[in-house]
Order: C-alpha cells, then structure tokens, then sequence
C-alpha cells in the first residue's frame, strides 16, 4: 500500500516546480519532490529516520508544534518564513520560505504536506526598493535643506545690497560724478541680475521637484498689466521704443496666482525690449468669452526666433545660440518658468515669431467666476489712505531698508518680535503690519500671525517678509492669516505694491 500511496504523491507533486515535502502520523517524512531535493540537497532515501518533531530549529521556532497542530485540526496554516536544519547545514544561505502546510488523507492513511514558495527573490527586490527609497527620499531632503539654506543665505544678504543700492541710485544720482554713477549703475544692475538667477534657479528646482503650489486668487488683470508695465516704460524710451497697450474691458478679472502672472508679464515684457533694437512693443489684452479666457498678447519688432529653435525655446537654459547669451545676458530660465507657470493656472503659452522680423508671445489665463467679478468690481480702486505700519522684526536686518524704502509715504513703527503682545494693536492704530521672519523664528512667528488674526476689531492686514521660498512653507504662514507673503529680495516697487494691495477694502 505505501507503494501505492507514495506513487499518489508522485504523480501529484513530483513535476512541480515548487519544493514539497509530505509527512506522515508519526511525524516522519513519507515523500519529497525532485524540487525539493534539488533546493535542499536531499533525496528521500537520504532523509531515512529524519522527523520534523526532532528537528532542532523547527522545535525551536515553534513549527513543529504547528505541524502537529494541521493533523489535529486537518486545517490549512501558513507560515511566512519558515527554516529548518537540513537548510541551515548547507554552504549556501537559507533561502526566505513561504510555507503552506495543509492535511491530507490518501488510501486512509493521514499526512501533512509542506508547499514551499521560495520568497528570495521577492524579499530581496523589496528591500532594494526599499533602500532605494530611503535613498531617494534623503536626497530628496538634503536637496530641500541645501536650497533653503542656499535661499537664506543668498536672499537676505543680497536684499540688503539691492535695496540699498536703490536708494543710493536715487538719492545720489544728481550729487556726484558721472564716473561714480557709472559704479552706481553697475552696482545695481549686477545685484538686480543676480537677484533675478537665484530667484529663477531656486523656483525653477521647486517646480521640477513637484513641490510649487499656487495661490489662486481673483484679480484685475489689467490692473496687474499696468502696474508691471510702468517700470519697463523708462527703458522702452531709452532705447526708443514705442510701448503701446491696448485693453479691450476697463477691468478683466482672472483667477491665478498674482506673482506667477506678474513674473510672466515681467519676463516678456523685458525680453521684449532686450531684444529689439528699434520699432515697438504692443501689448494687448483681450477675453474669449465662448472659452471664459482672458487672452493676452506681446508682441515686438525685435531679432525674432528661427524656425529650428522654436521646438528648444521652453527648455530650461537654453538659448538660441552662445553669441545672443553674451551680448543679451540671461540663463535662459524665464519662458521655461513662464510655460510652466501658465500651464499650472490652466493656461497656455504659445510663441509666433519669424527671424529678423518679430516675436508674437501669447497666453491665456481662465476668467473669474460671475460672483467674485462682482465682488471685485465693488472693490476695485478704493484704498484706505495708509499712513502707519508696524513691523516686527526678530533679527533687526530689514527695518533700516523698510524704513528707507517707504520713508516718502509711510510711517515705519520698530517692534521686537520676541517681545511682541497683542496689547499693541489695540494701544494704538496700525494700517498694516510687516513682519520679517527668519527660518529660525518660523514656528514663534507662526503663532504671532495666528495671535494677531484672533484680534477680529483691529482686523490690521499682515505681509510677511522671508527669504524662505518653498511654497509648502509659505502655505503655512497663509494659512495662518497672513495676507501676503513677500520672498527676498526685493525691489521698492514690490513692497509698495503689496502693501498697497493687502490694504484695498
């Protein structure tokens, strides 16, 4: 009869791929499979004697108990990692098992069957997923730790320089000579462009990296057109260009992100002038009211773009030929931040230009919804006549500059952010509060925005100052409260515009 029954387990197990072994009552092994001789280095004859319930590791484990257990209960069990000693007696490493065991009764007689699944492979390739993973998530950090630092430590000094080389600029032009105008010039045309490349490199690596969000608001697009335009108009004339707009609606509201809007417009507005030598600039805005799309146009009788260029022209760094990055300057960043930026508010930005002849730039940016235009229409153009701001400041490098920049209009109240109390607000009467805060008073400065917002009756607007640039962190001081949130550095022109803005009723 054995002959009969092992005969069973052959023709059922024998030309399967997986290790199987059977056992009888008695717990000795009745049948192994040519898999399993071949992964355990054992034949059934060479097993003569050999019981799992006298085996060492499986009493160890506590797997021989299991086993027993399947013939009591005749259920099937699984075990995740299962070992025994005829493994661990080999030269090669014992393999990671997946076990089932399971019962079964042939011509009356009862065994326990052991279906191994060798897991080697699997559980190998998982933990080099694994690894990789923790690999790439600490690169991950020490990137945004390299950037922050990197933004900190570039930002804030180079704001002081840019601001005040601004204020010199304007303060001294007409008191000394025009050698020491040209050092003055220099010196601030070298800040503004170094301001500009850190500023697009550090946007440029947060956007690849998936990590820039946006701060869809509704606003008037032309507002936005006209106060951007303004500082281009003294370099237009310079070089003698005609700059012309054209708006087709006194207001055209639009839901984006104010800053990415602004840089778009800045970008190629700028690109426009720095690349024609004579002619003109027009700019023109107009609403495709069947596709609820505001519809913007640049357009200038600059060099223009070759055909074969075209296809290269949003990649980052990239510029046409080396002869143009000399004589024109840039990194070739702007329109590839440009299209990305479009894109992501549900825009798009296409590029019409023929060589020597002109460049045709448009972009379209989603209208607002009928509700927040009425809103907004209700507000437009009414300010509150701004005359005191409060700034708290925890390192104290930023109010001399605040203080220069906005002396013409403002008056600059100084407070220590560490000894801040909401007691102030209601002691005296602020317009707006500015507050400059380091990465190191971050969580403090959080709690002071979140303070000063409970004060419902002061209702005072708050504009943030830091040279942090990650969006997620910028989130959190607006989800705080905070109105604004200005990066470092910045030109006089900016803050200007957003305190004006952040003070609009």
């Amino acid at each position: 009869m054995e002959d009969t029954v092992y005969k069973y387990f052959e023709l059922c197990y024998d030309l399967l791929p997986f290790p199987i072994e059977a056992f009888d009552k008695k717990g000795f092994v009745f049948y192994v499979n040519s898999a399993f001789s071949k992964k355990w280095g054992y034949t059934i004859n060479e097993l003569n004697g050999y019981s799992y319930s006298t085996d060492n590791e499986l009493v160890k484990r506590n797997i021989a108990q299991k086993i027993s257990e399947v013939f009591n209960s005749q259920k099937t069990l699984h075990l995740k990692n299962y070992i025994d000693s005829r493994l661990l007696g080999g030269e090669r490493a014992a393999p990671f098992l997946k076990t089932t065991i399971f019962p079964a009764t042939v011509e009356g007689k009862d065994f326990v069957v052991l279906f191994h699944e060798d897991q080697t492979d699997i559980i190998l390739a998982e933990e080099e997923v694994r690894k990789a993973r923790d690999t790439s998530k600490e690169a991950e950090r020490l990137k945004d730790t390299f950037l922050n630092v990197l933004s900190h430590e570039l930002r804030t000094p180079l704001n002081i320089i840019l601001g005040y080389s601004t204020i010199i600029k304007e303060n001294l032009r007409d008191k000394i000579s025009s050698e020491d105008r040209i050092y003055i010039d220099n010196l601030y045309s070298g800040s503004e462009r170094l301001f500009k490349s850190i500023t697009q490199m550090l946007e440029f690596a947060q956007i690849e990296a998936g990590k820039f969000q946006m701060n869809i608001d509704s606003f008037d697009l032309v507002n936005i057109f006209k106060n951007c335009i303004e500082p281009f108009k003294k370099k237009a004339a310079e070089k003698k260009l005609d700059l012309a707009t054209r708006f087709e609606e006194e207001n055209i509201f639009v839901d984006i992100d104010l800053q990415c809007v602004e840089g778009v417009i800045n970008n190629l507005v700028e690109n426009s002038i720095k690349f024609t030598k004579q002619g003109y600039i027009d700019i023109e805005v107009t609403i495709l009211k069947e596709r609820e799309l505001a519809v913007c146009k640049v357009k200038d009788t600059g060099i223009g773009i070759s055909t074969e260029y075209l296809d290269h022209l949003y990649r980052p760094f990239s510029q046409e030929d080396l002869d143009i990055g000399r004589t024109f300057e840039g990194n070739g960043l702007g329109l590839a931040i440009s299209k990305r930026y479009i894109e992501k508010m549900g825009g798009s930005l296409i590029v019409d230009s023929i060589k020597g002849v002109g460049t045709t730039f448009t972009f379209t940016l989603p209208l607002a919804k009928i509700g927040k235009i009425e809103r907004l229409k209700r507000t437009s153009g009414i300010s509150n006549g701004l005359s005191r701001i409060l700034m708290l400041d925890d390192s104290g490098d930023s109010y001399e500059l605040i203080k220069a920049f906005l002396k013409d209009s403002y008056d600059v109240n100084l407070f220590s952010a560490k000894e801040f109390h909401r007691d102030i607000l209601s002691s005296e009467k602020f317009d707006a509060l500015i507050f400059d805060v380091t990465i190191n008073f971050w969580e403090k400065g959080l709690e002071i925005v979140r303070e000063v917002k409970k004060a419902e009756s002061e209702k005072i607007p708050v504009l943030v100052l830091s040279s942090e640039f990650l969006q997620e962190k910028i989130q959190q001081f607006r989800s705080a409260g905070a109105d604004e949130f200005l990066v470092k550095p910045f030109a006089k022109g900016d803050l200007v515009s957003m305190i004006n803005k952040i003070t609009v009723h």
